[in-house]
């Protein structure tokens, strides 16, 4: 009955569209004036689907902006040996996800994708299509990523920079992005290229080979095309601009209610909450604290930590410092050992075949496979808090003697003296003797497409028609490395020295694992090895084997689709043909998974509370599905005078969260040859994904900023705990079924310019706006939190003790329809090409002015804000986006040469998107509004050069030499005030000068 209604309500509202196309057909007076051009044709003769319509035509006439990227763009600027890299040069796209800054994304199984993202609203609401139809995710989110496309044959791309539900269906809320095949290629094509960075690392090689034929007196034809490409990863920072110590600190001379800001940015500044080889942080009994400072080097030699001029919080060892300014601000090397660039190895195969049954009959299926696996280092094992029993070990006993109450490692390199009246201490380290955090993730992702296509004389015109079923599947094995097992941990830890009968007749005196010569014998593991972090070098490997594991979780996704369409001419007025596109389509999206039980967190039935088992990942297996049926129909109508009208509406059906109609009205307006005008108005979607449905529940450990904490005073929070000045949380995400669809109200205005006056000049500029509400996502840990702190009821109740470990809380996070969304800005493009010196000078440029990025989130004391100009921090759900991107080319060809320079990059902007610059008459810096002596940060421009030489490919074909130098002049990336890796990984170039050197062959 529902689906009944459903198609009820989406027939009304075609019928009501197409009466107001007649109309507008019959309204318009008679006069003289050519037809609209409605069709376009491709190098093979071939007619043309641009992405930003279903309806026969070319680029230039649709009224939605479209930005076309050719395979010699391609192979003239790409700045690498993957087209994703290239496409994400775009400045209509922002904060893309790519491996430089997914490496830390370990429990989401996204560390190493391609994803677009158009317009800065996540990758998600940018929808990728394959000769426009969709393709199966790579990730539980439905994100497609781009290395499973067969880049050898991409012909095109296609860049829709505005709504496009109404044509292509849910996602396509900022736009659409489409990869065109060449689906009529003849001969063979051979490409290989290999390159490597200015300081030696960073080695990669790809290789591709597409072969084309057509058989049976040429109505059949078969196209076949593989790669492969292999990336070195660079799992340590070694760069010089991350060995300056640019780090925010709090100011000294700051109060909660003074008028100084809060924080400044200052240099060598580093971590002092841990070293490589462990610090104490603080000790109980005695003398409160009289250990801190004391840090461990090789082979356990004792040191005592310089903190520097400047710390925070301050004073030093009165309460723990985390960062320090001078002294011994280099100690800490955890920036230092975290990852540039994933190791990556992929390869990919596609096959094509396609026989004309008549002329107006062809049949086609394609099948594609493609694996990539990916490595990539996130950083040391940092563990903090980590409490060292020191009861008993300031006696003088002899070490079999000790009691067990004795940490032996503790007792060993400090000694009783300095142990005496001690009854614990803290340890921070950063573990320098245990290999890094990590993930390797494999996919494999699987497509086949069968159907059929062909035109028939309706009309009078030619129509065009096609239909198809299409299944994907894609096998996730997202794993973790090196990660530690928290109860595993604290066993080894818990060392002592074996007594004298012990149950297990260990050695008398020998280092043992406490659980294994204690009284009980339910908690013993013979496995447990005992774990010594004071000192470099001291670590047993069996001990590091032990206490270390690689979680992994196996999901399928499966995508299968049957669609149809018919684009023809019904009829023709006065001022030109009619064109109408209508068609169908059934989507079927499921998820399935499975998680060992040892790598699942501890459930407990009685409490509802989950125990973290991991110090990352804790997965649970995912399992549910959806399907989707929906119709569309859109026209093109002449309208004269120069006008031309463009207007979809379709109707969607979610088995999940029910009917939606989404549509879009268009115009353009070409009053003279040289200007056109365009205008779109939509109504666009984004359904609830299978992860933000079905997701059963990923943990997380992390700290954040607690603000309900005062030095020198025992202030109780979040809740009823007492917690120190960073928060430890254990957090849970789980799906919510009751998500219904988002809806985006999108403006786009603009103009081409082509003056006849100046021959191969043309420019565009367009204004966008895109209002999404009912936006689905979940606030952060840290957002939590501070609504907490600022009284919200509801916020404090996602927040509990956590039973398993009384100095943590557990927090509890799921998307919702929570927030709204505001981005706006222009695209300014312009593009001249004349002839120079015998040659031919071609000059483009592309940029974006984004002037809003706006959420409201609906949370009382919640203010709006725009983020557009920030390149450090966001505000939770915002994405960072600059004022400026812009990518300019300059191509010089002549005869068998070709230079192209290429300059890209971003605009200054600010660190914190809701900071507060100010000098000494400060307003109260608040945690939502703090404030900042500078809170600016400088842009990027890099600037690539590629050079081709051309050469007969021994008379069998044509050939081409290229060399490409990425970021020519060396500069570095966008530097950020932080411990770790302070740089912008979305908008930087992290490498530095890189060469790459290749061949392509085109063989008859």
């Amino acid at each position: 009955m529902r689906d009944v209604t459903a198609m009820r309500r989406f027939l009304v509202t075609g019928t009501a569209l197409a009466t107001l196309c007649w109309a507008g057909t019959t309204m318009a007076h008679a006069q003289d004036g050519a037809p609209a051009e409605t069709s376009a044709t491709g190098a093979d003769g071939s007619e043309i689907v641009v992405t930003g319509t279903r309806v026969v035509r070319d680029g230039f006439q649709a009224p939605t902006p479209l930005q076309v990227l050719t395979e010699a763009d391609i192979e003239n600027s790409s700045p690498t040996n993957n087209i994703a890299d290239f496409v994400n040069q775009l400045p209509a796209l922002a904060a893309s996800i790519r491996p430089s800054n997914s490496r830390l994304n370990l429990s989401d199984g996204i560390a190493g994708i391609n994803a677009l993202n158009l317009r800065s609203l996540g990758t998600v609401r940018t929808l990728v299509l394959i000769d426009g139809r969709r393709s199966v995710g790579s990730t539980a989110n439905g994100v497609v990523d781009v290395n499973t496309i067969p880049q050898s044959l991409v012909e095109r791309v296609e860049v829709v920079t505005g709504g496009a539900s109404a044509q292509y269906g849910s996602d396509a809320v900022a736009g659409v992005t489409n990869f065109i095949l060449n689906k009529k290629f003849e001969g063979l094509k051979l490409s290989a290229d290999t390159g490597i960075t200015e300081r030696g690392d960073g080695f990669n090689y790809s290789a591709d080979i597409a072969a084309g034929f057509k058989f049976a007196d040429g109505r059949g034809r078969l196209i076949l095309a593989g790669e492969l490409a292999h990336t070195d990863g660079i799992f340590e920072v070694d760069r010089d601009w991350n060995h300056t110590g640019f780090v925010r600190i709090q100011n000294p001379a700051w109060t909660a209610n003074s008028t100084v800001p809060r924080y400044l940015f200052r240099t060598q500044v580093g971590a002092a909450n841990s070293t490589p080889g462990g610090l104490i942080t603080g000790s109980a009994g005695g003398v409160a604290n009289r250990l801190c400072g004391t840090y461990f080097g090789q082979a356990g030699s004792i040191n005592q930590y310089q903190y520097g001029s400047l710390t925070f919080p301050s004073p030093a060892c009165s309460s723990t410092p985390s960062l320090t300014q001078g002294g011994d601000w280099r100690i800490n090397d955890s920036g230092r050992r975290i990852g540039l660039n994933s190791e990556e190895d992929r390869y990919g195969l596609f096959g094509r075949l396609s026989f004309d049954v008549s002329d107006a009959f062809t049949l086609f299926a394609e099948a594609s496979y493609n694996r990539q696996e990916t490595l990539f280092n996130a950083g040391p094992n940092l563990m903090t808090g980590l409490s060292l029993s020191a009861t008993g070990c300031g006696t003088a006993a002899t070490a079999a003697a000790a009691p067990l109450t004795c940490n032996a490692f503790l007792y060993n390199t400090l000694g009783p003296a300095r142990l005496t009246g001690l009854t614990s201490a803290t340890l921070a380290t950063t573990a320098v003797d245990l290999p890094g955090r990590g993930s390797n993730n494999e996919r494999k992702v699987q497509r086949y497409l069968i159907g059929a296509e062909g035109g028939f004389d309706a009309f009078g015109k030619q129509a065009r028609w096609d239909v198809y079923g299409q299944y994907g599947r894609a096998e996730l094995h997202e794993q973790l490395t090196n990660i530690q097992q928290t109860t595993r941990r604290n066993n080894a830890l818990a060392a002592v020295f074996a007594p004298a009968g012990n149950p297990n007749n260990l050695p008398v005196g020998s280092i043992q694992c406490l659980i294994n010569v204690n009284a009980s014998a339910t908690d013993d593991d013979p496995a447990c090895r005992p774990l010594n972090l004071l000192g470099i070098g001291v670590a047993d490997p069996a001990a590091v084997d032990y206490v270390l594991g690689d979680p992994f979780r196996d999901q399928t996704l499966e995508q299968t689709v049957v669609g149809a369409n018919l684009s023809l001419t019904p009829f023709a007025t006065w001022a030109g043909d009619v064109s109408v596109a209508i068609g169908a389509e059934y989507r079927k999206e499921k998820i399935s998974g499975f998680v060992p039980t040892e790598f699942q967190p501890i459930f407990n039935s009685t409490t509802g509370a989950s125990t973290s088992v991991w110090s990352v990942g804790n997965y649970r297996p995912s399992k549910g599905s959806y399907d989707v049926k929906e119709a569309y129909l859109e026209t093109v109508v002449p309208l004269g005078f120069g006008f031309e009208f463009n207007g979809a509406v379709r109707g969607t059906d979610y088995s999940t969260s029910g009917y939606v109609t989404t549509w879009k009205l268009g115009a353009t307006w070409q009053p003279i040859d040289d200007i056109r005008l365009r205008v779109t108005r939509s109504r666009d979607i984004r359904a609830p994904n299978l992860n933000e449905l079905f997701q059963a529940g990923t943990a997380n450990t992390s700290t954040v900023t607690n603000p309900f904490f005062v030095p020198g005073q025992s202030n109780p929070g979040p809740g009823t705990g007492v917690y120190g000045a960073s928060l430890s949380y254990l957090g849970t995400i789980t799906g919510n079924l009751d998500l219904n669809p988002e809806k985006a109200d999108s403006w786009n205005v603009g103009a081409v310019f082509a003056p006849r006056f100046l021959p191969g000049f043309s420019a565009s500029i367009d204004y966008f706006d895109v209002k999404v509400k009912d936006a689905i996502d979940s606030l952060s840990a840290d957002d939590i939190v501070n609504r907490c702190f600022e009284g919200l009821a509801d916020f404090c109740a996602a927040i509990t003790p956590d039973p398993a470990n009384p100095a943590r809380v557990l927090i509890a996070r799921q998307p919702v329809n929570f927030s709204s969304l505001v981005i706006r800005g222009v695209d300014l493009e312009a593009a001249y090409r004349m002839p120079l010196a015998g040659g031919n000078l071609s000059l483009r440029g592309m940029a974006t002015r984004y002037t809003d990025n706006i959420v409201t989130t609906g949370v009382p004391g919640f203010v709006p804000l725009n983020s557009v100009g920030t390149l450090g921090v966001g505000t939770g759900t915002q994405s960072i986006t600059p004022k400026w991107i812009y990518r300019f080319t300059a191509t010089y060809d002549i005869e068998d040469y070709s230079l192209t320079a290429t300059a890209r990059g971003v605009g200054d902007g600010r660190y914190d998107a809701t900071g507060i610059e100010c000098g000494t008459t400060c307003p109260i810096s608040t945690n939502q509004f703090p404030t900042y002596e500078d809170n600016s940060i400088g842009g990027a421009t890099y600037v690539d050069l590629n050079a081709t030489f051309k050469f007969d490919a021994m008379g069998r074909g044509d050939a081409e030499f290229f060399v490409n130098v990425t970021n020519l002049f060396d500069a570095d990336p966008i530097l950020l005030p932080e411990t770790g890796l302070a740089a912008n990984s979305t908008y930087s170039d992290l490498l530095g000068r890189a060469y790459r050197v290749g061949v392509r062959m085109k063989l008859r």
